[in-house]
């Protein structure tokens, strides 16, 4: 585990969020247990809305920050109703199996308002690994690169910027986005 104070991803975060009204909405889907992430979102202004498979993971986002709004849902099948200016799905779209991947896009346009910034990590390449965490297997999948620039294109976002691996950001493969 690493210690609160490091956010390695704080730049990332930092660009994604000069693309949301401040004060503005977001939606952070496999948000696990609100830190580091959904924490920093919400010290800088913004409205969290924090979605997890987790019951035990939104309970602890719940005690941490009751004036968000959490919720357990499966990010395949979410259906609010509503819009948001920004959408974060960070170390937990590539938990999906590819096939899921591309359902969870339509679940990414149901929700994000006009000219909504999008950021999601996936894997540098298509395919599948098993890798670890504290001891367990954890599997991540993704989609070529190709296909993730094609499916953001026709579903109205353009591409603001992608880097495979960021040395900087934990070796994270990155997609920012804003729709158009």
């Amino acid at each position: 585990m690493r210690s609160p104070g490091n956010l390695f991803e704080k730049p990332w975060l930092d660009r994604f969020l000069a693309l949301v009204p401040q004060g503005g909405s977001v939606l952070d889907l496999g948000c696990g247990a609100g830190l580091p992430i959904s924490g920093y979102l919400i010290r800088q202004g913004y409205a969290v809305t924090g979605v997890d498979s987790s019951a035990p993971m939104i309970d602890l986002c719940r005690k941490r920050f009751p004036q968000q709004e959490w919720l357990v849902a499966d990010m395949r099948t979410l259906e609010l109703g509503r819009r948001f200016d920004g959408i974060l799905a960070w170390d937990s779209f590539f938990h999906l199996c590819p096939e899921d991947q591309r359902v969870v896009f339509s679940v990414f346009v149901r929700h994000a308002g006009a000219k909504a910034a999008l950021m999601f990590t996936s894997g540098p390449e298509h395919g599948h690994v098993i890798g670890e965490f504290e001891g367990e297997p954890l599997y991540h999948g993704s989609l070529d690169p190709a296909e993730y620039r094609a499916r953001l294109e026709e579903l109205g976002f353009e591409v603001v910027d992608h880097v495979v691996e960021d040395p900087r950001c934990g070796e994270h493969t990155i997609w920012l986005a804003r729709g158009r």
